[in-house]
């Protein structure tokens, strides 16, 4: 894991593979070994990078200029033009979708291909935010996620069932975020607020211009295949595909069939 520093806070990142760029998000809660199963197969032929989201994984908390999607998005671009990479593929799950799709609306001339997964570009639906933001205050107080919310948030997360199908990344998520305590715990929620808080990205989606590939757990709860169709309405020449027997974290439920869906459309529209 290498970090970039930002206003005195480690951005830390996964840069593995060589070849033309893929810029990877990953879920909120999670970090940048989410995409494991994807990279072991991309590294091949693409340089991978997995910035972390700030509190998540190995990352500081977020600086103080970061407030918003649009601020990370920027602290991603700073990670790029640091790197010396000009033009790259974004490829986000979740909130790393929202933040990719802000990315790629302000630097369109950079972005070669943009994949949106699980994802939704409009605001938070009101009952939603309400419901999501008082888990985050009673996060905040608590210092802690509480059993309950646990109970609650885990299995937003996976498809039906899946501790019958996948038991051990089930069971690995729960314990991760029972684990969370202290100062750690209130930052994550406060990067929740910024997730559930965001804008509506609809107001700008004629802007994404690149070739877009949309991808849905076809059991998704939190982002459901009806918001993905709505994407796919508005974003011209976009592709959709939806995801069997899969949940919210479609690339860990089924791996083989989204890093085959990946790697067709990569194939399609970047020269190696």
């Amino acid at each position: 894991m290498q970090s970039y520093v930002i206003e005195d806070r480690k951005l830390t990142y996964l840069d593995q593979g060589t070849g033309p760029v893929l810029v990877l998000g990953h879920s909120y809660l999670w970090d940048s070994k989410m995409w494991q199963p994807q990279i072991e197969v991309l590294s091949q032929h693409y340089r991978c990078i997995v910035p972390e989201l700030w509190a998540h994984g190995q990352a500081d908390f977020a600086p103080e200029k970061t407030r918003t999607l649009r601020d990370y998005a920027d602290d991603v671009i700073a990670l790029l033009d640091h790197l010396n990479i000009d033009n790259f593929s974004l490829i986000g799950l979740s909130v790393g979708g929202m933040w990719g799709a802000e990315l790629a609306i302000k630097v369109p001339q950079r972005v070669t291909a943009l994949v949106l997964m699980d994802t939704f570009l409009g605001y938070e639906p009101e009952v939603l935010h309400a419901k999501y933001s008082s888990m985050l205050n009673t996060i905040i107080e608590q210092q802690a996620i509480p059993d309950a919310i646990v109970d609650s948030v885990v299995p937003l997360f996976f498809r039906r069932q899946a501790e019958q199908y996948t038991p051990e990344l089930v069971d690995s998520f729960r314990q991760h975020l029972a684990s969370l305590k202290g100062d750690k715990a209130v930052a994550i929620a406060q990067v929740g607020k910024m997730v559930f808080g965001r804008r509506d990205t609809f107001d700008d989606i004629a802007q994404l211009k690149a070739p877009t590939l949309i991808l849905s757990g076809m059991e998704d709860n939190p982002r459901p295949p009806l918001e993905a169709q709505l994407m796919h309405d508005e974003i011209k020449d976009s592709e959709y595909v939806l995801i069997p027997e899969a949940g919210h974290i479609s690339n860990l439920e089924q791996p083989e069939f989204v890093t085959k869906q990946l790697e067709a459309f990569l194939a399609k529209h970047i020269a190696r």
